[in-house]
C-alpha cells in the first residue's frame, strides 16, 4: 500500500470519526432537555454580583525562582505547599507569608504536590516518574535539606498529579503519562491497585489529574488527554465505573463538587463542565469564549469549588481567573483584571479548608492569596 493510499484512508477515517462525534453530540443534546442555568432561570433565580472589593489579593508569596506548577492547602487552613520549576517545594505560612520549609528536589521537573491529611508530610511527583514523600518533622541533613522518607516507583511515565485519600495518611493516588492511576500504600511503598493500563475501559492517553470524593473516599475521578473524565472505584480496579464525554480537547483538571454527587472539569477547549456522577449527564457548560473565532482559546488549567458549591474558580492559560456562578453559568468576577493580579499563566489554584481564602499559583513565579469580603454566605 502506497503512502498516498494510506493518507487517503487516514483522511476518510478522520472524517468518519468526526461525523460520529457530531452525531453523539447531537444525540446527547436531545437527551438533555435543559441545563442547570435554564432550570434556575425558570424558577426566578438570578446571578450573584461581585464587586472588585469582594475578593481582593491580600498577600503575594514570593520565593520561587521558576514557574509555579502546583499547590495544596493543609486541612488546618494556614499552610500551603507549592512546587516549582526551580526544583523546590516550599511550605508557606499563609497568615504571615513566611517560609517554614524549603525542600530541594533531586528532580527539578516537578509537576504536582500535596499535603497529607495530618499536615505532617508532603508528596510530589514529576518527570522522574516517581512520587516522593517528605516528612516535615524529619531532622534536616547537613546541607539543610529534608531527606526523602519514601519514593513510590512503578509508573512508566511522568507523574502528573497526586492526592492523599482524605483522613488516610497512608493512602495516596497518583495519575501518570503512562495512562494509569495508582493507589499506593505510603508506608510500604507498594502499589495497592492500578487503574487503566491494559484494561479496556482505561484512559487511552496521558492522565493529567485526579480528584477523590470526600463523601465516599472509595470513588475518584480522573481527567485525561483523551478528552474524557472517568470515574473509578478503588475496590474495583479492573474497569472504570463510568466514562464522561463532552470536552473536545485535553481534560487538564477535575474536581468533585462539595456534595460528592457531581464533579467539575476544565479543558484545553476553554470550557469547564459540570457532570452528574451517577447518571453521566453533563449538567452545565461554563464557556466565556463564544465570540472567539480563532484557535487561540485559552485553556482551563485548574478549578476549585467554594464550600457551598455556588462558586467555581477557574484558572486559564492566558492569566485570567474567572469566578463563575455555578448555578447561572455566568462570570461573577475575573481576578485577572484586578490590581495585583498575576502576570502569567495561572497554573494552579486551591481553596482553604474553611473556604475563607483562595490561593493561585502562576508562571510568573508567585503565589497570591485572595481573601473574601462580601457574600460570605455563598462561599
Amino acid at each position: 500500500m502506497s503512502v498516498a493510499e494510506l493518507k487517503e484512508r487516514h483522511i476518510a477515517a478522520t472524517e468518519t470519526v468526526n461525523a460520529l462525534r457530531e452525531r453523539l453530540k447531537q444525540r446527547r443534546q436531545l437527551l438533555l432537555d435543559t441545563d442547570v442555568a435554564e432550570y434556575a432561570r425558570s424558577h426566578g433565580r438570578t446571578a450573584i454580583t461581585f464587586g472588585s472589593t469582594d475578593l481582593v489579593c491580600c498577600r503575594t508569596l514570593q520565593g520561587h525562582t521558576g514557574k509555579v506548577y502546583s499547590l495544596d492547602w493543609t486541612p488546618e487552613r494556614n499552610r500551603i505547599v507549592s512546587a516549582s520549576q526551580d526544583g523546590r517545594l516550599i511550605v508557606w505560612n499563609s497568615l504571615t507569608s513566611q517560609k517554614t520549609h524549603t525542600i530541594k528536589l533531586h528532580c527539578a521537573w516537578v509537576m504536582t504536590c500535596a499535603f497529607s491529611p495530618n499536615g505532617q508530610s508532603v508528596a510530589c511527583g514529576g518527570l522522574d516518574s516517581a512520587c516522593s514523600i517528605f516528612n516535615l518533622n524529619s531532622q534536616v541533613e547537613r546541607d539543610g535539606n529534608i531527606p526523602v522518607a519514601r519514593i513510590l516507583t512503578g509508573h512508566k511515565g511522568y507523574v502528573s498529579a497526586c492526592q492523599y485519600v482524605p483522613d488516610q495518611d497512608t493512602r495516596l493516588i497518583t495519575s501518570s503519562g503512562d495512562q494509569t492511576c495508582v493507589l499506593w500504600d505510603v508506608t510500604t511503598g507498594q502499589r495497592i491497585s492500578v487503574f487503566g493500563g491494559e484494561f479496556p475501559s482505561g484512559h487511552t492517553a496521558d492522565v493529567l489529574s485526579v480528584s477523590i470524593n470526600t463523601s465516599n473516599t472509595n470513588m475518584f475521578v480522573s481527567g485525561s488527554c483523551d478528552a474524557t473524565a472517568r470515574l473509578w472505584d478503588t475496590r474495583i480496579a479492573s474497569r472504570a465505573v463510568r466514562i464522561y464525554h463532552g470536552h473536545e480537547r485535553d481534560v487538564n483538571t477535575v474536581k468533585f463538587f462539595p456534595d460528592g454527587q457531581r464533579f467539575g472539569t476544565g479543558s484545553d477547549d476553554g470550557t469547564c463542565r459540570l457532570f452528574d456522577m451517577r447518571t453521566g449527564h453533563q449538567l452545565q457548560v461554563y464557556n466565556n469564549q463564544q465570540d472567539n473565532t480563532d484557535n487561540t482559546v485559552p485553556g482551563v488549567t485548574s478549578i476549585a469549588f467554594s464550600i457551598s458549591g455556588r462558586l467555581l474558580f477557574a484558572g486559564y492559560s492566558n492569566g485570567d481567573c474567572y469566578v463563575w456562578d455555578t448555578l447561572m453559568a455566568e462570570v461573577v468576577l475575573n481576578l485577572g483584571s484586578l490590581q495585583n493580579s498575576h502576570e502569567g499563566r495561572i497554573s494552579c489554584l486551591g481553596l482553604s479548608a474553611d473556604g475563607s481564602a483562595l490561593c493561585t499559583g502562576s508562571w510568573d513565579r508567585n503565589l497570591k492569596i485572595w481573601a473574601f469580603g462580601g457574600y460570605r454566605r455563598v462561599i
